[in-house]
């Protein structure tokens, strides 16, 4: 488990991290996100004891996080370091041997994790001749090929086609079934809101969102509907309630509420003659929230 208390650290006048608490349990993954600059990174670095915090603690496993832990976490940091020159095979050695294995103990693994990613060549070919996307790859295994306890992803699906996305995605969930802590940032919501279980959202260094995805979500209310009824357009502006009505290509109605119980009277007028093919009213999606935390600064 890991626990940040009151994290804090400036760099001269400016507050890159402010009073920042959070705590991740065995076998769960927190989103981090925020726009650029809003601590994400430094926050990772103080973790990792790149940087030292000005005030706060940071707890592993109910003692302070040290120098002999290090050797359980993983890192993948936003830009990326490989060296052209070494075979994939002896890249991975040497990066595991830092994190304290041995040759003996990861050199049968890395056939194993090359065919889970789905790497384009063979462990002896040179970093330098695989393609970007293979690359990125081979940064991943060297990130978890000595099995962390602790995992930190700095924009890890930043550049992945979907296909080479899901497959992180997929390697992600199985360090979660294993008991590893997860903490990722990313620019993508969608990832966030599909395989996070909570999630932190930092502005100006400080936590503006902090808890689980779906209550955060439900905490904004069920404010918008996706109607496919007989009801139209029209009549459907002219209910007291109803902020916004958009057609959709697919046939439906996304009509958005200033309250929530206007969806009543709205499924109430929809279903009035009976069957309707479709009715759902669902809180914002965390794109949508994150536009509305960060004043429309969304990247």
């Amino acid at each position: 488990m890991l626990v940040l208390e009151d994290l804090s650290k400036s760099f001269g006048n400016y507050r890159a991290v402010d009073q920042l608490s959070f705590t991740i349990n065995k076998g769960k993954i927190m989103g981090l996100i925020g726009q650029n600059g809003a601590g994400k990174t430094t926050t990772f670095r103080l973790i990792l004891n790149f940087l030292q915090a000005d005030e706060g603690e940071i707890w592993w496993n109910g003692h302070k996080l040290s120098t002999k832990e290090y050797n359980t976490i993983g890192y993948l940091p936003e830009e990326r370091g490989l060296y052209p020159r070494v075979t994939i095979y002896d890249q991975l050695i040497y990066f595991a041997r830092l994190r304290g294995k041995t040759k003996k103990e990861i050199a049968p693994k890395i056939d194993e994790w090359m065919e889970r990613f789905q790497v384009k060549g063979k462990k002896t070919d040179k970093v330098k001749t695989l393609s970007k996307g293979n690359q990125q790859k081979v940064q991943l295994i060297a990130t978890l090929i000595h099995e962390p306890e602790l995992v930190i992803l700095d924009e890890p699906f930043s550049g992945l086609d979907p296909v080479n996305a899901e497959l992180l995605k997929k390697g992600i969930m199985e360090l979660k079934e294993k008991g590893s802590c997860v903490i990722f940032s990313s620019h993508n919501m969608d990832n966030v809101e599909k395989i996070c279980d909570q999630l932190i959202m930092l502005s100006n260094g400080a936590a503006v969102l902090n808890g689980e995805v779906q209550e955060i979500r439900e905490s904004f209310g069920r404010t918008t509907v996706f109607l496919e009824s007989s009801l139209t357009k029209e009549e459907l502006e002219e209910i007291t309630g109803v902020k916004n009505v958009a057609k959709k290509d697919q046939g439906y109605l996304e009509i958005q509420l200033d309250d929530p119980e206007v969806g009543e009277t709205i499924f109430s007028k929809a279903t009035a003659n009976g069957y309707i093919p479709m009715f759902s009213q669902q809180p914002p999606t965390l794109e949508e929230i994150f536009k509305m935390k960060a004043g429309g600064g969304y990247e």
